[in-house]
């Protein structure tokens, strides 16, 4: 067999575990916490369906949406994301600033593709989303794990590692991140939109879980604050429609799209067009906000409910975050607790969850202690079922 390119190893330790998760997500005895899926009660099924059988059976659309599309996305989709996700936001675009995406991960593929190459230095928040990391290092690019705390990036810290290692980007996830479930305040986000101007930046913001707010001052996006194009928001309609149909979006200054445009191009063509007309009926019909309104109902009780279930049943030693919104909280055990030998154990109570370490830059600080533990896809009575178990993994480690 020919070698596989070197840039695969990375991917070995992290894809054991993923896998792992992916596979717990299907078996019923298992009780996972691992994934970052939304509630399966949260999805439209029968909205789409109806749409669906309109536009394929009884709509001039259907041979639109079987045929070839626009590299950039269709029209009624752009606006519909201008109209109900962007300006909510205070943010001003039209149809030439946003183009749909296969969701939020080929957002990462694609600005990655047009900016990054070998030996370019992308400054991360530590912990940070794992497969993002995947995604610059597949670009050879090197990324730099710089400080957090409650209110996300540490800014000092960030311009003190721009002035060390003159990075290409700055990656930032800043609603209820993933892992840990924190929001960057609104000081430090006008300070990340700043310093990308200053030092001649991109500033990658990606904010899949922004809509998902359950308490909380609602805060605009970096994007607000840039006055020089140097910020690009990528979001997801995974959690706001459907994982499934794999749609997200990019907004961003007309320049940045047209190269985007061209990078779409040649990696594949164009969005899945059937899933554009069905999510661009789905905000026309005027679904989106009671749709938006029940999941967060949902969401909130799923939170509350795991919150609780930290409180009452783990160590007291225990730190955690209580999230405003999102589908995570990150859990800090005692220093001497190993998460990722943890999980074996775990495996033969039935219950799943995320290690940590598989959220930090490898070669940098690692908290081996912690875990990503999601609420999103689990059930109340089962949330309540999960951390019972999982509390007496942890107790066996201490």
């Amino acid at each position: 067999m020919a070698k596989f390119a070197k840039r695969i190893a990375y991917m070995q330790s992290t894809a054991d575990v993923i896998r792992y998760l992916f596979e717990a997500m299907t078996d019923p005895d298992i009780i996972s916490f691992g994934g970052g899926a939304p509630a399966k009660e949260a999805l439209p099924v029968e909205l789409v369906h109806e749409i669906a059988n309109e536009v394929l059976t009884r709509d001039q659309r259907g041979v639109q949406a079987l045929q070839y599309g626009n590299p950039i996305g269709i029209p009624d989709l752009r606006q519909a994301v201008i109209d109900q996700l962007l300006t909510p936001k205070g943010v001003k675009a039209d149809l030439k600033n946003v183009m749909i995406v296969a969701g939020g991960m080929e957002s990462m593929n694609l600005i990655s593709q047009l900016y990054l190459e070998p030996g370019d230095v992308v400054l991360v928040e530590s912990p940070t989303f794992v497969q993002s990391i995947q995604i610059f290092k597949m670009f050879e690019a090197q990324c730099i794990a710089c400080e957090t705390d409650d209110n996300g990036f540490v800014i000092e810290d960030l311009e003190a590692k721009i002035k060390q290692y003159h990075p290409k980007m700055i990656y930032v996830i800043p609603t209820f991140q993933n892992p840990s479930g924190r929001t960057t305040s609104l000081e430090r986000r006008k300070a990340i939109a700043e310093l990308g101007s200053q030092y001649d930046i991109v500033v990658l913001e990606d904010d899949p879980y922004c809509e998902m707010r359950y308490s909380g001052e609602v805060l605009p996006p970096i994007k607000y604050f840039d006055e020089t194009g140097h910020t690009i928001f990528a979001n997801s309609l995974s959690k706001i429609f459907a994982p499934g149909t794999r749609l997200g979006y990019i907004y961003a200054d007309e320049p940045i799209i047209r190269k985007l445009y061209e990078v779409k191009t040649a990696t594949n063509s164009h969005t899945n067009v059937l899933t554009q007309i069905l999510c661009a009926e789905f905000f026309k019909r005027g679904l989106y906000e009671p749709h938006l309104k029940m999941i967060r109902d949902i969401h909130r009780e799923r939170r509350d409910v795991m919150m609780e279930c930290i409180k009452t049943m783990f160590p007291n030693e225990t730190k955690f975050i209580y999230p405003d919104g999102g589908l995570f909280t990150w859990v800090e055990l005692p220093e001497h607790v190993d998460t990722t030998l943890m999980l074996e154990n775990a495996k033969q109570h039935k219950v799943a969850y995320m290690p940590g370490k598989e959220f930090f830059v490898e070669g940098q600080p690692i908290k081996n202690n912690c875990m990503r533990i999601s609420f999103g896809g689990v059930a109340p009575d089962r949330i309540e079922a999960g951390m019972k178990r999982l509390a007496d993994v942890v107790r066996l480690y201490l």
